[in-house]
């Protein structure tokens, strides 16, 4: 007989080898230096006093459940943006829309298409849903090939993913290109346009995915509150896509997800708007400066759309990383390719170039 936890239980297969999401890390505490985290893509402004207050409001009703269909976020969502409020769906983060639209494209044998290297969780939801990934490498520019994607559709592909900027390269794909692309998916694949990062880009630059949305009922555009709204710690995102998506997406959401504090805290952040959109142009005018700064350091960052610069630097990344910890920063490294570093408080970014061209001298 059998003793009893002498045996496991019997989990899913798929699970084997799943990559783990490496979040990033806060920087060693050194004496005398003060820290800063550099590595996760946040905002590094404080909340804006009217969302906090509106935050402290609905802590009140915190022994209630939230409104589970999170209609006045919908209806506030659907004025700004212009859309139907039945082409909306909000969830927790874009990744958390994310991991629903590939449960709701994609199981065994199934095909699920992105870039390489882009966003992380990417392959991670794929291989939790059993579908395979289909990734296909970067250009010579850390840019979606978006030729190369085309050629690898086959039979099996449901969903295509295009980070737009791309995380964690920085870069974008422009209007002409993403137009041919979306034009030449066949219509029974899902494009999703991932812009987490939308409100950091020239928009004489890098096209708007809902304008792509509004033509073809094949496309999704996945938003986020966590980076421009600083809502990070919240966790609420939304995806804009035609009826039979998000009515789709709202048979597999988590049920009351998204927080009764999240969703004031998203209408409050659009009602002040502005204010917000003030902070973001800081934060490109700093972007600036600082790639300038690793430029004249001889660096070479990839030309960057988002709150992030990111430097290939191959198998000297791993010394790079280690220079910025042993000056209070943390950045995030990614293997042997490259690392991507989140434009932070102005004296962050000053000590970054510094360590960056003292770093780069002894190349």
């Amino acid at each position: 007989m059998t003793s009893p936890g002498s045996r496991t239980p019997r989990l899913r297969a798929a699970l084997d080898g799943i990559p783990a999401y490496k979040a990033g890390q806060r920087p060693a505490l050194r004496p005398g230096v003060t820290p800063f985290k550099l590595s996760s893509n946040e905002n590094h402004h404080d909340p804006l006093p009217s969302v906090v207050a509106a935050i402290e409001d609905a802590l009140k009703e915190i022994h209630r459940y939230p409104d589970y269909g999170s209609e006045a976020l919908l209806s506030s969502l659907a004025q700004r943006f212009d859309v139907p409020v039945d082409h909306l769906s909000v969830g927790t983060g874009s990744v958390g829309m994310l991991q629903q639209l590939v449960q709701i494209t994609s199981g065994p044998g199934d095909g699920v298409m992105f870039a390489w290297r882009s966003f992380e969780a990417y392959p991670i939801m794929t291989q939790i849903a059993g579908a395979t990934a289909q990734m296909v490498p970067l250009d010579e520019n850390d840019r979606h090939d978006l030729s190369a994607m085309l050629a690898a559709i086959d039979d099996t592909t449901r969903l295509i993913l295009v980070c737009n900027p791309n995380n964690p390269t920085s870069t974008a794909v422009g209007e002409a290109a993403l137009a041919e692309f979306v034009e030449a998916v066949p219509s029974d694949i899902l494009v999703v346009i991932d812009e987490a990062y939308r409100e950091f880009v020239d928009p004489d630059q890098v096209p708007d995915g809902l304008d792509f949305y509004r033509e073809r009922e094949n496309v999704a555009v996945l938003r986020t509150f966590s980076k421009a709204y600083g809502l990070a710690g919240l966790r609420v995102g939304f995806c804009v896509a035609h009826d039979a998506v998000t009515e789709a997406m709202r048979k597999v959401q988590v049920p009351f997800g998204v927080s009764t504090m999240a969703q004031v805290a998203a209408i409050a952040s659009l009602e002040h708007e502005d204010e917000l959109l003030d902070r973001v142009r800081t934060i490109v005018s700093q972007r600036a400066v600082m790639e300038e700064g690793l430029r004249a350091a001889g660096l070479h960052p990839a030309e960057s759309e988002a709150n992030f610069l990111w430097l290939r630097l191959g198998a000297d990344t791993p010394s790079f990383a280690m220079a910025c910890d042993e000056a209070g920063l943390s950045v995030r490294p990614f293997n042997d390719e490259g690392v991507r570093i989140t434009i932070g408080e102005p004296e962050a970014n000053a000590r970054l170039v510094e360590v960056a061209a003292a770093w780069a001298a002894t190349r």
